[in-house]
């Protein structure tokens, strides 16, 4: 039995998902890693237990994104006509950030060496990204005479900038983990050997907060990516209509007056 593509474990309402195919350096564009990393989203957001998910890579990178040698053999999206093309990728990695936006729980990006390509866009599609110092990214298409097929154009611009964005991916560079930061790619570098450890701080602060309000404000914050101040606050009034009546948000005020620390169960 051939091992899984994602591997998935939990522990205290954090799920790590690992993309395992490390002699590969786990790329993300062949359907069955498409169909396992979509499975394993939906799978973790399903869940009541999960609060926050971890997306990391096993071995020595975290993405490299296209899988070069299958398409190098024929193997890859690319089919016998334009159309057949474009199928291709409907039905393949463009899955990918359609389920990351539409999920709600929080996934914290522990960035364990080279993203690059759809790895770099598939960091980007998560809500918090942490790197290791041997972190690289590159939005790196170009190089390859392609383009970001992923929705790349659309997550780079929205966190580092139209014109760092454009430069990025019209130049294919690679930058370090600290070029990263200064861009606010990332939200913080870390010693490889920490990486994971500071991952799981991140994703244990979110998870210690009430579920359903995390899950909400994800929503919102997503949401003004595209909405106007209008429409954003509408959308603001109705989840605070939900939030107001979860048990969490009693017990919060119960335990702020309290002077104890609260219980949160997610209801």
């Amino acid at each position: 039995m051939s091992e899984a593509l994602v591997l998935a474990e939990t522990d205290a309402g954090i799920r790590t998902l690992t993309l395992n195919q490390p002699t590969l350096r786990n790329p993300i564009s062949d359907l069955p890693t498409v169909d396992a990393v979509v499975d394993a989203l939906h799978a973790a957001d399903q869940d009541p237990e999960v609060r926050v998910v971890i997306l990391t890579g096993a071995g020595s990178a975290f993405s490299t994104g296209g899988n070069l040698k299958a398409m190098h053999e024929g193997r890859g999206p690319q089919g016998a006509t334009p159309s057949e093309t474009v199928s291709n990728y409907r039905r393949g990695i463009q899955r990918i950030p359609l389920a990351f936006a539409a999920i709600d729980v929080p996934v914290v990006a522990a960035v364990n060496g080279p993203a690059i390509g759809a790895g770099c866009d598939l960091a980007c599609m998560c809500d918090v990204r942490i790197a290791g110092r041997s972190a690289r990214f590159a939005e790196s298409f170009v190089k390859l005479g392609i383009v970001p097929g992923d929705g790349g154009a659309w997550l780079l611009r929205r966190i580092v900038g139209e014109s760092k964005a454009m430069e990025l991916s019209l130049t294919g560079e690679i930058i370090d983990a600290e070029e990263a930061w200064r861009l606010g790619l990332v939200s913080k570098v870390v010693d490889d050997a920490e990486l994971m450890a500071a991952a799981r701080s991140v994703a244990a602060a979110i998870a210690a907060n009430p579920p359903v309000a995390v899950r909400l404000t994800k929503r919102l914050i997503r949401q003004a990516q595209t909405a106007d101040l209008p429409s954003l606050l509408d959308a603001s009034a109705s989840a605070q209509a939900i939030a107001h009546e979860t048990q969490d948000h009693a017990e919060a005020i119960t335990a702020f007056i309290e002077k104890r620390a609260p219980v949160f169960t997610g209801r």
